[in-house]
Protein backbone atom coordinates (compact mmCIF):
# COMPACT_ATOMS: atom_id res chain seq x y z
CA UNK A 1 0.00 0.00 0.00
CA UNK A 2 1.40 3.62 -1.05
CA UNK A 3 0.67 6.65 1.54
CA UNK A 4 -2.19 7.84 -0.61
CA UNK A 5 -3.64 4.32 0.61
CA UNK A 6 -2.73 4.89 3.99
CA UNK A 7 -4.65 8.26 4.05
CA UNK A 8 -8.15 7.57 2.55
CA UNK A 9 -8.10 4.85 5.05
CA UNK A 10 -7.59 7.17 8.26
CA UNK A 11 -10.16 9.43 6.77
CA UNK A 12 -13.18 6.86 6.09
CA UNK A 13 -12.09 5.84 9.63
CA UNK A 14 -12.19 9.03 11.51
CA UNK A 15 -14.78 10.82 8.87
CA UNK A 16 -18.06 9.67 10.47
CA UNK A 17 -16.80 11.34 14.06
CA UNK A 18 -16.44 14.48 12.70
CA UNK A 19 -19.22 16.14 13.36
CA UNK A 20 -19.60 19.73 14.55
CA UNK A 21 -19.29 19.03 18.48
CA UNK A 22 -16.64 16.78 18.07
CA UNK A 23 -14.60 19.23 16.06
CA UNK A 24 -15.17 22.52 18.60
CA UNK A 25 -14.62 19.73 21.91
CA UNK A 26 -11.30 19.13 19.74
CA UNK A 27 -10.32 23.09 18.97
CA UNK A 28 -11.43 23.29 22.64
CA UNK A 29 -9.39 20.87 23.99
CA UNK A 30 -6.50 22.07 22.39
CA UNK A 31 -7.23 25.43 23.48
CA UNK A 32 -7.35 24.88 27.36
CA UNK A 33 -3.94 23.52 27.71
CA UNK A 34 -2.63 27.51 26.38
CA UNK A 35 -4.67 29.24 27.99
CA UNK A 36 -2.81 31.64 30.32
CA UNK A 37 -4.62 31.69 33.60
CA UNK A 38 -6.71 28.70 35.82
CA UNK A 39 -9.71 30.18 35.62
CA UNK A 40 -9.49 30.16 31.50
CA UNK A 41 -8.38 26.83 31.53
CA UNK A 42 -11.29 25.05 33.53
CA UNK A 43 -13.75 27.25 31.71
CA UNK A 44 -12.34 26.67 28.39
CA UNK A 45 -12.00 23.10 29.69
CA UNK A 46 -16.11 22.91 30.39
CA UNK A 47 -17.06 24.15 27.15
CA UNK A 48 -15.10 21.42 25.75
CA UNK A 49 -16.50 18.80 27.67
CA UNK A 50 -20.21 20.05 26.97
CA UNK A 51 -19.19 19.34 23.26
CA UNK A 52 -17.63 16.14 23.87
CA UNK A 53 -21.04 15.06 25.37
CA UNK A 54 -22.99 16.42 22.72
CA UNK A 55 -20.43 14.24 20.47
CA UNK A 56 -20.87 11.26 22.53
CA UNK A 57 -25.24 11.19 22.47
CA UNK A 58 -25.22 11.36 19.04
CA UNK A 59 -22.91 8.46 18.90
CA UNK A 60 -24.88 7.04 21.53
CA UNK A 61 -22.06 6.59 24.03
CA UNK A 62 -23.83 7.68 26.88
CA UNK A 63 -21.25 6.75 29.61
CA UNK A 64 -18.90 8.57 28.02
CA UNK A 65 -21.76 11.52 27.56
CA UNK A 66 -22.42 11.23 31.29
CA UNK A 67 -18.40 11.48 32.32
CA UNK A 68 -18.06 14.68 30.07
CA UNK A 69 -21.14 16.17 32.35
CA UNK A 70 -19.36 15.13 35.31
CA UNK A 71 -16.26 16.53 34.63
CA UNK A 72 -17.86 20.05 32.88
CA UNK A 73 -19.72 20.33 36.93
CA UNK A 74 -16.47 20.10 37.95
CA UNK A 75 -14.35 22.55 35.83
CA UNK A 76 -17.58 25.06 36.93
CA UNK A 77 -16.90 24.35 40.32
CA UNK A 78 -13.25 24.65 40.24
CA UNK A 79 -12.95 27.95 38.49
CA UNK A 80 -15.55 29.51 40.53
CA UNK A 81 -15.18 28.41 44.44
CA UNK A 82 -11.61 27.32 44.61
CA UNK A 83 -8.45 29.30 44.83
CA UNK A 84 -5.01 29.79 45.02
CA UNK A 85 -5.52 29.74 48.71
CA UNK A 86 -8.86 28.59 50.13
CA UNK A 87 -11.84 26.27 48.58
CA UNK A 88 -15.48 26.09 49.77
CA UNK A 89 -15.60 23.45 52.50
CA UNK A 90 -18.53 21.83 50.54
CA UNK A 91 -16.40 21.57 47.15
CA UNK A 92 -14.42 18.55 48.49
CA UNK A 93 -17.09 16.04 49.15
CA UNK A 94 -19.21 17.14 45.63
CA UNK A 95 -15.73 16.18 43.73
CA UNK A 96 -15.86 12.74 45.87
CA UNK A 97 -19.39 12.42 45.04
CA UNK A 98 -18.88 12.65 41.85
CA UNK A 99 -15.60 10.78 41.77
CA UNK A 100 -17.88 7.92 43.18
CA UNK A 101 -20.47 8.28 40.25
CA UNK A 102 -17.53 8.11 37.48
CA UNK A 103 -16.49 5.05 39.62
CA UNK A 104 -19.65 3.48 39.48
CA UNK A 105 -19.63 4.16 35.63
CA UNK A 106 -16.35 2.66 35.07
CA UNK A 107 -17.00 -0.58 37.04
CA UNK A 108 -20.77 -0.54 35.17
CA UNK A 109 -18.71 -0.40 31.86
CA UNK A 110 -15.46 -2.86 32.70
CA UNK A 111 -14.23 -3.55 29.86
CA UNK A 112 -10.56 -4.81 30.99
CA UNK A 113 -7.29 -2.04 30.39
CA UNK A 114 -9.75 0.65 28.42
CA UNK A 115 -12.01 1.30 30.95
CA UNK A 116 -9.03 1.36 33.27
CA UNK A 117 -7.39 3.69 31.68
CA UNK A 118 -10.56 6.09 31.72
CA UNK A 119 -10.71 5.12 35.21
CA UNK A 120 -7.31 6.77 35.99
CA UNK A 121 -7.96 9.35 33.67
CA UNK A 122 -10.83 10.50 35.45
CA UNK A 123 -9.41 10.37 38.88
CA UNK A 124 -6.38 12.40 37.51
CA UNK A 125 -8.25 15.00 35.78
CA UNK A 126 -10.26 15.20 39.46
CA UNK A 127 -7.15 16.14 41.30
CA UNK A 128 -6.22 18.69 38.32
CA UNK A 129 -9.52 20.63 39.11
CA UNK A 130 -8.79 20.81 42.99
CA UNK A 131 -5.19 22.22 42.30
CA UNK A 132 -5.54 25.87 43.26
CA UNK A 133 -1.91 26.57 41.10
CA UNK A 134 -2.36 26.44 37.56
CA UNK A 135 0.80 24.91 36.28
CA UNK A 136 0.01 21.94 39.16
CA UNK A 137 -3.20 22.04 37.16
CA UNK A 138 -1.33 21.83 34.08
CA UNK A 139 0.59 19.04 35.14
CA UNK A 140 -2.62 16.11 36.32
CA UNK A 141 -4.03 17.48 33.21
CA UNK A 142 -1.04 16.17 31.38
CA UNK A 143 -1.44 12.76 33.24
CA UNK A 144 -5.13 12.91 32.86
CA UNK A 145 -4.75 13.33 28.66
CA UNK A 146 -2.10 10.96 29.03
CA UNK A 147 -4.57 8.11 30.09
CA UNK A 148 -7.19 9.02 27.97
CA UNK A 149 -4.65 8.93 25.22
CA UNK A 150 -3.69 5.33 26.38
CA UNK A 151 -7.75 4.55 26.07
CA UNK A 152 -8.20 5.68 22.76
CA UNK A 153 -5.08 4.01 21.23
CA UNK A 154 -6.89 0.68 22.67
CA UNK A 155 -10.21 1.32 21.66
CA UNK A 156 -9.09 2.77 18.42
CA UNK A 157 -10.89 6.18 18.68
CA UNK A 158 -8.72 7.94 15.81
CA UNK A 159 -10.80 11.27 16.73
CA UNK A 160 -10.49 10.93 20.29
CA UNK A 161 -7.04 10.15 20.11
CA UNK A 162 -6.27 13.35 18.01
CA UNK A 163 -7.71 15.57 20.90
CA UNK A 164 -5.67 13.76 23.32
CA UNK A 165 -2.36 14.49 21.37
CA UNK A 166 -3.29 18.02 20.55
CA UNK A 167 -3.97 18.43 24.43
CA UNK A 168 -1.12 17.11 25.60
CA UNK A 169 1.28 19.19 22.94
CA UNK A 170 -0.77 22.50 24.32
CA UNK A 171 0.16 21.51 27.57
CA UNK A 172 3.88 20.39 27.61
CA UNK A 173 3.99 23.97 25.13
CA UNK A 174 2.80 25.96 28.44
CA UNK A 175 5.04 23.92 30.99
CA UNK A 176 7.51 25.13 28.89
CA UNK A 177 7.15 27.98 28.35
CA UNK A 178 6.24 28.74 32.11
CA UNK A 179 10.05 27.54 32.96
CA UNK A 180 11.98 28.68 36.11
CA UNK A 181 11.22 32.33 37.30
CA UNK A 182 13.54 34.78 35.58
CA UNK A 183 16.39 37.08 38.00
CA UNK A 184 15.23 40.65 37.55
CA UNK A 185 17.94 42.37 35.65
CA UNK A 186 18.58 44.98 38.52
CA UNK A 187 19.52 41.94 40.94
CA UNK A 188 21.47 40.44 37.78
CA UNK A 189 23.73 43.66 37.83
CA UNK A 190 23.79 43.68 41.48
CA UNK A 191 25.10 40.36 41.47
CA UNK A 192 27.56 40.94 38.56
CA UNK A 193 29.34 43.98 40.12
CA UNK A 194 29.53 41.72 43.80
CA UNK A 195 31.85 39.93 42.12
CA UNK A 196 34.31 42.48 40.12
CA UNK A 197 37.61 42.71 42.09
CA UNK A 198 37.26 45.47 44.53
CA UNK A 199 33.94 46.57 43.55
CA UNK A 200 32.49 45.83 46.98
CA UNK A 201 32.59 48.95 48.55
CA UNK A 202 30.72 50.30 45.39
CA UNK A 203 27.75 47.39 46.00
CA UNK A 204 25.44 49.79 47.91
CA UNK A 205 25.57 53.01 45.21
CA UNK A 206 24.99 50.47 42.78
CA UNK A 207 21.72 48.93 44.16
CA UNK A 208 20.89 51.97 45.20
CA UNK A 209 21.36 53.15 41.56
CA UNK A 210 18.95 50.59 40.12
Amino acid sequence: MIAADYIALAWHAAREHLDLYGSLGLCLGFASGMMPSRSTILLTAAACSTCFALHYLQLGATTGAAMCLISVMQSLVAARWIGADARAAWVVPLFTGSSLVAAGLTVATWNGWPSACAGLGALLATAARLQGDAECMRRFFLGASSCWMIHNTLVGSVFGLTCDVLTISALLVALLRGGPARVSEPALVAAEAENLPGAAENVGPLRDAV
